[in-house]
């Protein structure tokens, strides 16, 4: 049984909660397609705890328990918790506030990162390009792979993933190596790619729409997301190593500890998606594609626990980590509770008294 259960049909392995408490970790996902960021935690009964709260086109997470970024339609938030450590209100501990949204215009921002001074990355599918915010502009471009001969808003190559690396951007996934208006549809099948954007060179080639890098423990993991496949790349014989079967399209990736978290999603009954090696797959398994969570233990690709979405929910993007959380609760724009909660800074006063 759920705590609190939104509209959204979702069920969960045995485990799942147990889990999230063991780990001491919440979950925040991106539901894109209805526009949804959802929060997963437990209340103190060891129940689920879910709570979301609208965003048009939710896509890219990056952040910790504190603060989330998250990419939406035409705006990058940046999300803060107001709550003070061991703090509860209506017992959630923690409590996000939408504080600041850039207006970006329509970029198709997918992934989100912070390099090592907390500055948001992010990469744009539409211009095919890695880019930062900035103060003046709707963005500011700083690198395209050298197969893309001029910014054009035209998604030419459907450039996705991104993974830091010491705090710096590192490597970026895309669809094809396209230079023309949607091209990379026509190679979603194999014409997937892994760039390093230090020495401008595709190091991993032959994957079907790969999406989701990231950097861990010396690895860099990803997800094959047209074979449905979690693994890592090799990067000394540039083969693309498998580590588990997602019975879904895979997209978005975090990791807690021992394990990873991986996002699924329906595949779209458009030409984008038709004859994915995926479904050969998955009619090899005898299952159908699921939308939903993948926890999987990373020394045996075991999934050890999983949640699954059901309709209308069809598509996740992203997936985040929230260490230490219990229990996330988050302040949308469709309810009062955007004007009527308001919190003070606790220190303001005293700042005051001490002048």
């Amino acid at each position: 049984m759920m705590a609190s259960s939104p509209p959204f049909p979702m069920t969960a392995s045995r485990g799942f909660v147990d889990w999230l408490i063991s780990q001491s970790v919440s979950l925040a996902f991106t539901t894109y397609q209805t526009g949804k960021l959802f929060l997963i935690g437990h209340n103190d009964q060891s129940q689920f705890s879910v709570f979301e709260r609208t965003f048009e086109r939710a896509m890219g997470l990056a952040g910790d328990g504190q603060t989330i970024h998250m990419a939406s339609l035409y705006q990058l938030w940046r999300i803060e918790n107001v709550l003070q450590p061991g703090e509860t209100v209506e017992g959630y501990d923690r409590y996000y506030v939408p504080q600041v949204g850039h207006t970006t215009g329509d970029l198709n921002v997918h992934d989100v990162a912070l390099d090592a001074d907390g500055k948001v990355h992010f990469i744009s599918a539409r211009f095919s390009c890695l880019a930062t915010l900035s103060e003046r502009y709707h963005f500011n471009p700083i690198w395209m792979p050298k197969f893309i001969t001029r910014l054009a808003g035209e998604d030419r190559c459907h450039l996705n993933g991104l993974a830091m690396v010491d705090g710096k951007p590192r490597y970026v996934t895309a669809c094809s190596q396209t230079d023309i208006v949607d091209g990379w549809r026509e190679h979603r099948h194999n014409g997937g790619v892994l760039i390093d954007i230090t020495s401008d060179e595709v190091i991993l080639r032959g994957m079907s729409m790969p999406h989701s890098p990231r950097w861990y423990r010396g690895k860099l993991w990803l997800l094959d997301s047209g074979n449905g496949a979690f693994g890592y790349a090799d990067l000394n014989t540039g083969k693309f190593e498998h580590v588990a079967f997602c019975p879904g399209f895979a997209r978005g990736l975090t990791f807690v500890g021992d394990y990873a978290v991986v996002g699924l999603s329906l595949p779209r009954h458009d030409p984008t998606f038709a004859g994915l090696p995926l479904q050969d797959h998955l009619q090899k398994a005898n299952v159908s594609a699921r939308c939903g969570l993948l926890i999987i233990n990373l020394t045996t690709g075991d999934i050890v626990e999983w949640l699954r979405m059901e309709e209308p929910v069809r598509e996740l993007y992203d997936v985040l980590a929230l260490p230490g959380v219990g229990r996330p609760r988050l302040v949308g724009f469709k309810t009062d509770e955007i004007r009527t909660r308001v919190w003070a800074d606790p220190n303001g006063l005293q700042r005051i008294n001490d002048r």
